[in-house]
Parts: structure tokens; sequence; C-alpha cells
């Protein structure tokens, strides 16, 4: 099935029929630093812009993996009110799962096919999930959302954006990852980590509060 995308759409998602070639086009492409306004480009708008935040290149793995016979899930990672949310493409291989990720930064990145749930897969996420000033901010995870869902209004060769996808991936029930107690009890980032954490894969013309990505 061609899933709406055109024959030159195609050829570049076809190529990319692994989560490890999927992955590999996702970090060609520019962080969207969305000037001007905030976006959630569709799929077919991220190949024709060539640029993608974290919930635009997870919707577009997700397309990349239905093209290729995987199932379109992602997941939704969420932080403190005063941090961004991550959004994320998931497979399975072998019972265990794995993760695509977009993200201008150094961590919060692919996570391999060795995770035998979706809670083990989110807290992998959550030593690397930190401000600037090295507070800990990740809360809780969506599970796994079907994009199939979607399949009768396009959602992958749509023009223009995709924003009733992103507000059924926040509004989806959320799991909490700790206590208030562990809450309390965390330890901020160690100096070096904080340094580690803000590498970034394209310049930004301001500077980032956090090691996650905007998904407005």
């Amino acid at each position: 099935m061609n899933h709406g995308f055109s024959r030159e759409e195609l050829a570049i998602i076809r190529p990319c029929n692994t989560p490890r070639k999927i992955q590999d086009f996702l970090c060609t492409i520019p962080h969207n630093f969305e000037h001007g306004k905030h976006t959630c480009l569709s799929p077919r708008q991220v190949l024709r812009e060539r640029r993608a935040h974290c919930v635009e290149g997870a919707a577009l793995a997700a397309a990349m993996l239905r093209v290729a016979g995987w199932r379109p899930l992602v997941m939704d990672l969420r932080a403190v009110g005063h941090d961004f949310d991550h959004v994320i493409a998931l497979f399975r291989i072998d019972g265990c799962w794995g993760a695509i990720s977009k993200t201008n930064h150094g961590v919060l990145r692919y996570r391999e096919a060795v995770y035998r749930s979706v809670r083990e897969l989110a807290l992998s996420f959550f030593h690397e999930y930190f401000l600037d000033n090295g507070e800990k901010t990740l809360r809780s995870y969506s599970g796994a959302i079907d994009l199939s869902r979607f399949d009768a209004v396009g959602w992958m060769a749509r023009e223009g954006e995709i924003w009733d996808i992103y507000a059924h991936i926040d509004a989806v029930r959320h799991y909490p990852i700790l206590t208030r107690a562990q809450i309390a009890r965390l330890r901020r980032a160690d100096p070096i980590e904080r340094r580690m954490g803000k590498l970034s894969d394209w310049p930004h013309p301001r500077k980032r509060k956090t090691v996650g990505d905007t998904v407005h």
C-alpha cells in the first residue's frame, strides 16, 4: 500500500524499511526550531520541508514503519510542567521494545529493542531527562499509541499539520514513574552530565532550557 504517498515520496520512504534505517534518515533532517509559529507537521510536510521536532519526527517514523509493514506506534514521555514532553516512535523485535527518537540533543535518542516492556523503555530515558540546572523532570509515560486509528483522516500523507493527533497523544492515559517520596529524594544530575546534555546536532539561534524537545 502507498498510504496516500506519491511515487517520489515512496522512493524516499521505502528504503527506510527497518528501525535502524529510519533513525539514520531522521538524523539527516534538520531540527525544526519553529521560527515564527508552533508547528505539528504531517509526515508528508516533514518530507517536503525537511525539518522536524520530536512529535513530527515520531509521526514520520511511525509512517515509515507502517509502509514497511510495522505497526505505527508512538509513546509520549511527560515531564513536569516547566519542562517539555518528548514523543518517540516504538517498535518491537523478538518480544522486546525499542524506540526511534528525533531530538536535537546528545541524549533522549534511539533505543535498541532490548526492553521487555514499554515501562522499561520509558525508564531508560529517566536519568537523561533533566533541565540545565540538573533537575530530573520525567514523570510519566503514555504506553503504546497506535496511530492507525487516524487512517480515516489520512494522517500520513495529509497536507499541513496534525494537531489532532498530538491532542490525542497528550490526552491518553499516562502512567506515573515515581512516587512522591521518590521525587523528594531525587538528586540533581552531575555537572558533567549537564554539560553533556547541552550537546546538539543542529545550531540553535537561542538557548534551550531543557534536554528535551518542544512538542508544541
